[in-house]
């Protein structure tokens, strides 16, 4: 998905390092564990498709994790640098990421959002994304 001088695409290998180092500055980092270079390699083998850069000039300016296991839609790490958002860059990495998801038969998605984060908490909202009271989030570190 081009626009512009903007791209749109599946992340390559050669490019895991520079979207840690980008995720360290325009990521939220809080309460999570800290991404690896062995756990983003483990992602692009087990899905090569799920991680989606959007890309200008050759420098990545915003990401998102679009994890398909089979039977649900995931997203995650939706990441825009900070002299970029408010661009429509996030919604175009959402709207690549429901693209891929329908392809794959995906049939509803679900968004990863800390509750304290209402930069974010925005940007769900205008992709159509509600926040679900019913449910709760059950994490333990292994």
């Amino acid at each position: 998905m081009t626009m512009g001088s903007t791209e749109v695409r599946v992340a390559e290998a050669d490019e895991l390092a520079a979207i840690l180092e980008f995720w360290r500055t325009a990521a939220e980092n809080d309460n999570r564990p800290v991404d690896t270079p062995a756990a983003l390699a483990a992602l692009r083998l087990r899905d090569p498709g799920a991680l989606l850069v959007a890309v200008d000039d050759g420098a990545i300016i915003g990401t998102v994790i679009a994890g398909w296991d089979g039977w649900r839609c995931h997203l995650y790490r939706l990441a825009v640098a900070p002299d970029r958002r408010r661009t429509g860059i996030g919604r175009r990495l959402i709207a690549a990421a429901e693209e891929r998801f329908r392809a794959l038969g995906g049939i509803r998605a679900d968004a990863m959002v800390l509750d304290g984060n209402d930069r974010a908490h925005r940007i769900w909202a205008a992709a159509g994304y509600l926040r679900q009271d019913e449910w709760s989030r059950w994490v333990k570190p292994l």
